[in-house]
């Protein structure tokens, strides 16, 4: 199994939406039917992501098994916290985490990627996404707050910092 990373490609969006229907389909099913409902992420997010060099796929033997998206700098979203960031510091935000269920580790492979390419993250998941939440916090993630999204809906906020996490 060789597992990679590469930016996803506009051709890639007809698998994507497959890949983003599936992981609502399962989130929905497994207790969690609140997150990315409507549609969300859609076709449009994920071609604006691509056209701006954020949205990832995680391939094995050329088959994409998952995708996401680290966006570095500011994230309006993240501005406001109920509770504390561990820092101040400039952070890449990790978003649209989703896999394809062909296989296990998919998410840890990818905050495993994200950690080597900055070492101060920022992520959040629905309170009922309990699958996110578990691997979240196994690769040393610290719940640090609730944040709102732009419609005042909230997520659990959580941080990975090299520094703070020793």
């Amino acid at each position: 199994m060789t597992r990679k990373v590469r930016k996803a490609r506009y051709e890639d969006l007809d698998i994507l939406d497959v890949l983003y229907e599936n992981a609502r389909t399962f989130m929905h099913t497994h207790g969690n039917p609140d997150q990315w409902n409507e549609g969300k992420p859609n076709r449009i997010d994920l071609a604006e992501n691509i056209e701006n060099g954020e949205l990832y796929v995680v391939e094995n033997n050329e088959q994409i098994e998952g995708s996401f998206a680290l966006i570095f700098g500011e994230d309006p979203t993240y501005t406001y916290i109920d509770g504390c960031w561990l820092n101040e510091k400039p952070y890449a935000a990790v978003h649209k985490v989703a896999s394809a269920h062909t296989a296990k580790g998919i998410g840890n492979f990818i905050l495993s990627y994200c950690k080597s390419r900055c070492s101060n993250l920022k992520i959040d998941t629905h309170k009922d996404n309990v699958f996110m939440q578990n691997c979240i916090r196994r690769n040393g993630f610290i719940h640090t707050g609730i944040i709102y999204l732009a419609n005042g809906d909230p997520r659990l906020a959580y941080q990975f910092s090299k520094d703070e996490n020793k």
